[in-house]
């Protein structure tokens, strides 16, 4: 985990390049203006060398109009200043968190890919592309923000290896999902930035250690009345005695 974090930790001294220019007649080229500033850009996935590395749900990139840029390498968040230039772009200073995550690997080819020179951008209808010189590519989706009904909500503790997630439905007024092994129904009524819930109804499966204690912090969370706040694509849950549980918005 140490030599994780040190790799990590190396990387955000690189600087980091982003794409960002002038759109062109046609649609194909990245623009300066709101074509590419201030969208959320959910990263797809990046291609390296001929071999295609999926995004986690995470990871995502939005570039400010004032040139500061933000995002998620997949697991730990960055922010860069952002240089545009026609159609290639420049992130300097990169910072990034230094989560001990289970698995960097993503993160390390996202964040060298980013950093392999200027990179050209090209936008068509709700995607971008960023290519290096070598012909290497990071894929990404325009992302609008989400709403608490009808999301899928992916929780994100790392120990429930992806599966555990809510769905809302605020019309019939009822929650749905999954705690990682079991399925999970309740009744949820929002009102005013808070849901109240029902009893938490759940199959009984027993699964390994790591996804029956993330079950049992989750159902913590989920007991009774919770305060919900939703920041673009990320939804965060906090019980009455100020645990809390984050979501991020899938697809």
């Amino acid at each position: 985990m140490d030599k994780q974090r040190l790799t990590l930790a190396a990387l955000t001294l690189l600087p980091l390049l982003a794409a960002c220019g002038t759109e062109k007649a046609g649609g194909d080229a990245v623009g300066a203006g709101p074509t590419v500033t201030g969208v959320r850009w959910a990263v797809t996935d990046v291609t390296v060398d001929g071999r295609t590395s999926k995004a986690p749900a995470t990871a995502h990139l939005r570039i400010g109009a004032d040139g500061r840029a933000e995002g998620n390498l997949g697991c730990n968040g960055f922010s860069s200043d952002a240089a545009l230039d026609g159609d290639r772009v420049a992130f300097r200073q990169l910072g990034a968190t230094e989560m001990a995550c289970d698995d960097l690997h993503f993160e390390e080819t996202l964040a060298k890919t980013l950093t392999d020179g200027s990179l050209t951008a090209r936008v068509n209808g709700d995607d971008l592309t960023l290519t290096t010189a070598d012909g290497d590519r990071v894929r990404l989706t325009e992302q609008k923000p989400a709403t608490l009904s009808g999301t899928k909500w992916q929780i994100t503790d790392p120990a429930s290896d992806g599966r555990a997630h809510l769905v809302f439905d605020t019309a019939k007024g009822t929650l749905s999902g999954s705690l990682g092994c079991n399925r999970v129904n309740a009744e949820a009524t929002v009102r005013d930035g808070r849901i109240t819930l029902g009893s938490l109804a759940t199959t009984r499966m027993m699964c390994e250690a790591s996804l029956m204690n993330t079950e049992r912090s989750l159902e913590r969370v989920l007991d009774g009345t919770v305060d919900y706040r939703i920041d673009d694509r990320t939804l965060t849950l906090t019980s009455q005695n100020g645990e809390t549980l984050t979501a991020v918005a899938a697809g």
